[in-house]
This record gives structure tokens, sequence and C-alpha cells, in this order.
């Protein structure tokens, strides 16, 4: 059975083959179009996936696509507000005021400089007109309420405007490919649910998802057994962890769509008792469920961002996510007698809180599905649609996308006017280049599918400089508080890092964080955060040998399996795509040398110096 897949069109816009069950190509359209995050009909996707596979419009079976009809959406909105506002009209009055009073008197001075940062603790101030705004409708009372309900009202009406457009421009694409009448709709996180435990190879698994909204819910509790799911609890909307962290993510100056890693970053250097306990007096949790006050109401989170350091606002919405998310797995995990635990929804980008999951004593295992976020949708729907029943197989690697060979690679090269060589052993003389500090950007192969550089489309250095995290950011363009993640070989990783079990799979798509060791520390500083963690990548020789021989052959010169691994593209740019796409980034990021296929190019203005 022959399945397009072909994700949500608000963002992300991403489009998969998949044939039995198996995925054979999967793309997202912002790698062709260049438009980072692409809204829209995915139509260079389509066209990759199909020549990739050899296969004709006519062969589709199915198109598979992760969301209700429009009428459907839009009932589905209006039913979880309804319920919202009832909700909402119980709450008792709180003293916001008396509690900020005592959060602020727990704000700890801070000296020690971090990057990014104007002052370790530096607020977002508004002015005094905005400051006096967001206290009157962001604090705690019937006004605030009653704006709360009037925020969640402007949603909703923007939601199925929102899915009425996008539906339109499914249908108008898929008209226009002759694939209309082979459609196949979903209810948006049983797709969640389905993409994370048939890539899992568990074979039996709680199926945790969780993201801001889909279908009137905002996450959801399964239970997958023999490629077979089945839903035993539903979140919610607007008792959204995604809505209540991309209120944090733009409420602190960031784009909250785009921007939620740098929270993640920035919250390690907080402290979430200052904020904590304010939050969580907002979060009702029973049986394994939650519900959240005014999670629609951002200018509360306005309030708290102008008058607190954005450290502890981050720290305190990170806190929470947390402790709610592991409250419901752990009482889940318990309830249905299940260790192994997959996981999916942009909500599970968080890696920290991956971690966390992990490291519950409910949970042995840990898999989080490498497209977490609504581009895996359509994939997870096309996986279900056209699995054929039975033993699930484990995800072997997401180098899902489009090749080049080593024809349309020199003929790229040239265009520019680039010199280039083809070195004898090509791993060696970028395993050197890095060991003498150059930085290297690395092309080969299949595109990655997913947010993360897994490889071949990335940028590589070495590990032992903390200040890589300031200057190599500025030079491709990018603010961060991560520190760069680590790509090291699957035999020294528990050199590097511990409490891996049940989780090494996981870490091969770079979703969830782990403690590093005392000799990770000490010899890869760059990697690790200021709480001791790291986000890293195993690389096994059997799944990508070239990547590979690269971290082998720098272990020979330095003793350390590991490299830096950061994606191969200039800030609010997608990772790059083709050869003419990854000459244009090593040129403008002056990176010193690209590894290019079986070439080697050294940049010409470090030629001329």
């Amino acid at each position: 059975m022959i399945v397009l897949g072909i994700s949500p069109l608000d963002k992300d816009a991403t489009a998969s083959l998949v044939v039995d069950g198996k995925v054979v190509f999967a793309a997202g359209e912002e790698r062709f179009s260049r438009k980072k995050q692409h809204a829209g009909f995915p139509t260079q996707a389509i066209e990759a996936a199909l020549r990739w596979g050899g296969v004709r419009l006519a062969d589709v079976d199915v198109v598979a696509y992760p969301f209700l009809t429009a009428d459907q959406e839009a009932e589905l909105i209006r039913k979880s507000f309804a319920a919202n506002e009832a909700f909402e009209r119980e709450a008792t009055g709180e003293d916001l005021a008396k509690e900020l009073r005592a959060a602020l008197a727990r704000v700890p001075r801070r000296e020690r400089p971090i990057p990014g940062l104007g002052h370790p603790n530096e607020v977002l101030r508004k002015g005094l007109l905005k400051e006096t705004y967001y206290r009157l409708v962001g604090g705690g009372s019937g006004l605030a309420r009653n704006k709360a309900l009037a925020l969640a009202h402007e949603w909703q009406e923007a939601a199925i405007a929102a899915h009425r457009r996008h539906e339109a421009d499914l249908l108008a694409g898929l008209a226009g490919l002759g694939l209309d009448g082979k459609l196949r709709r979903c209810e948006h996180h049983a797709s969640h649910a389905a993409n994370a435990f048939l890539a899992s190879g568990f074979e039996r698994a709680l199926v945790v998802t969780l993201d801001g909204y889909g279908s009137g819910m905002a996450g959801s509790i399964s239970i997958g057994e023999r490629g077979r799911i089945k839903r035993v609890h539903s979140f919610r909307f607007p008792h959204s962890l995604g809505t209540l962290y991309e209120n944090v993510t733009g409420a602190l100056g960031f784009r909250p769509d785009r921007h939620a890693g740098k929270i993640v970053g920035l919250a390690a250097y907080g402290d979430p008792a200052v904020l904590g306990p304010v939050l969580l007096s907002r979060v009702e949790q029973r049986d394994g469920d939650f519900r959240l006050r005014q999670n629609l109401n951002v200018r509360f989170t306005q309030n708290l961002a102008s008058r607190f350091p954005k450290v502890d606002v981050a720290a305190a919405y990170q806190h929470v996510l947390e402790v709610v998310a592991c409250n419901s797995v752990s009482h889940w995990a318990r309830q249905l007698g299940l260790q192994d635990v997959v996981l999916s929804g942009g909500v599970t980008a968080n890696v920290k809180l991956n971690q966390r999951i992990h490291a519950l004593p409910e949970v042995e295992r840990t898999f989080v599905y490498p497209d977490m976020g609504d581009g895996g949708c359509g994939t997870g729907l096309a996986m279900q649609l056209s699995w054929p029943d039975g033993k699930v197989e484990a995800i072997r690697d997401v180098y899902l996308g489009p090749s080049y060979d080593e024809a349309q690679i020199r003929a790229a090269l040239e265009q520019d006017g680039l010199q280039y060589s083809r070195p004898t052993n090509l791993a060696a003389e970028v395993a050197r280049r890095i060991h003498a500090g150059e930085v290297i950007g690395r092309f080969d192969g299949r595109m990655e599918y997913g947010p993360r550089a897994l490889g071949n489309r990335s940028v590589l250095y070495h590990a032992r400089e903390p200040a890589v995290n300031q200057w190599l950011n500025q030079r491709l363009g990018r603010t961060e508080f991560m520190p760069f993640a680590p790509v090291t070989t699957w035999e020294a990783r528990e050199r590097c890092y511990v409490n891996l079990a049940g989780a090494e799979h996981a870490a091969e798509f770079m979703t969830i964080t782990f403690d590093c060791t005392d000799w990770m520390r000490a010899n890869c500083p760059a990697a690790v955060h200021v709480d001791g963690t790291a986000r890293p990548q195993l690389i096994r020789k059997e799944i990508n040998p070239g990547y590979h021989e690269v971290l082998t052959e720098y272990e020979k010169l330095s003793g350390i399996p590991t490299l830096i691994n950061t994606s191969f593209n200039m800030h609010e740019e997608p990772i790059v795509c083709s050869p003419r796409d990854a000459i244009r980034a090593f040129l403008a990021g002056r990176i010193d040398g690209l590894a290019v296929g079986p070439f080697f190019v050294e940049h010409p203005e470090r030629k001329r110096a």
C-alpha cells in the first residue's frame, strides 16, 4: 500500500512517502522553498518524494492528512471552549499580588554573567503603561478572568478561520495533482501517537502525546501493542502544556512557534523556587489529568516577565512543565502497568522534560519520535494507514530526504568558481582540520528528516573550547543560551553520559538530555550546559559510516570521541538541502572548510589570508 502523508499546513509543512509501513522519503517543504517553517501546501516536497520513490501520482493509494474537516475541527474547538468557560467561572479569587510580593523577595542576587543577557537578573521591561495594563488584566481579579475569556474567544475564532484556510489550500493542492479523491483524514493526536509507537520498536508501550492544540485536545494517553493503539485518556484544550510554554517564549521576547529551545537553555540559569509556587497554584492535577487556569491569558505571563528576571521566569515555566507532565506520565504508567514510554507532539521537543520522564522510577525505556512536532504527523498517519500489522520494527535512521551525486556537487562547486580537492581519506582530512581548530561544514548523503541535523547537513567543531558557543553563534548569526550539542561514537557513550540505559535509541536522534560524566565535563566543556547536561547524538558505524569515521579519526588524534554538531544553516534559515544551499551557507558563515560529498573546499577568504 502506497500512502502519501501530508502534515498540517499551518507550519512545518512536510510530505512523506510510506510503502507498506516503511517510510521511503520524508522532508519538510522549507528545505526546498528556503522559507523557515514553511506554511502551505508542500508541492516541492511531494514532487521530491514521488521522484525518489519512483512513484507516479496514479500509484498513490491514499493521501493521509492529520486533521478532520474544518467543520468538525470547529465543532471540537467550540466544545472545548464551552467546557473551559464553565471551569474558569468556577474559580475562586486569588491574592496574586501577595504571592508576587513573596516571589520578589525570593529573587537571588546574581553577578556571574550569562551569555546573551546584559545582566544576569535582566528583566524585560515594557514601559509604565504596558506594565500597568499587564498587572490589571494579568492579575488575579475578575477583570483578569474576563480578559482570559475574551482572549480565549479570540483564539477560538482565529483557529476556526485558520482551519478553513488550510483546508482550502489542501483541497486545491490535491485537486491540482488529481489526488483529491484519495484523501483520508484523521484526528490529530492519533497521528502523533502512531509515529511515536510505530517507530519505537517497542512491543508494548505507554503512548504519550503532548502539544499545543490538535482536534480539541492538547495531548493523549494510549496503550500501544503489536502495532495497534488504544486511547485511554485525553488532555482537553485549552489545558495545554504547549500553550503554557508558547506563552512564556513570547513573553520573554522570542517567537513562540520557533524559539522554545532558548527557554529550555535559559531556565538552567534561573531558580524555579522564585515563581514555581505561583504557577503551580494555578494548576489543578488529579488522577493523571491536569487543568490550567487562564492558560490563554498571555497577559499573566507578560506581567511576570515585566517584573521578574528572565532566568527565573524561564526556570519556573520549565519546572511546572516537568512537574505536571511527569505526574501524568507516572500516574498512567502505574495505572496501566507499562514501563516503556513513547513520546510525540511539540511539547516533547523539550529535551530536558524528556530526561525527567525517562528518570521516573516507573519508566524503563523511553523513545521520542525524531520529528515530534506537527511536521511528523503526516508520516505517523501514513505509517498507521499502511501498517501491515504485527511486530513493530524500530526506526533505523532518519536520513530520509534527497541526496545528490558527485556530478551535481561538482557542478555546484564550479558554478561558484570554488577550488576543491578530493582527498584519499576525507574523514582523516576533516578530523585533522577540526583538531587544528577549524570549523567544518559536512554535506553528504541523504538529508535528515525532522528538526535535528544528524551529521549529513551539520557544522562540526571540537568540543574543547567553551567560548565556541559565543563566537560560532555570532559567525552563524545566531543567539542561543544552550551550548552546542555533541555527537559521540556509540562505543564511547558510557564514558561521556550517565543513565543512558533504556534511552540509547532516542539519543541517536538528539531528542533527550543526559547528565554528563566527570570525564565529559573536563574534556568537552563546549558541549556541557551550565546544569551539567548535554543533548547528544550517538552515532553507530553501521548507520552512517562516513560520519562515524570522522569521529574515529578525530579520536585517534585527540583521545576524544566527541565533536560539536550544530545544524548547517544561517540564522533563521532552514537547514541546507542542496549543494547550492550548502555552498551559500558555507561562504556566508565564513566556515573554514566544507566537506561536500567526496570533495573538500577551503574557504576562499581563509586561503587568501
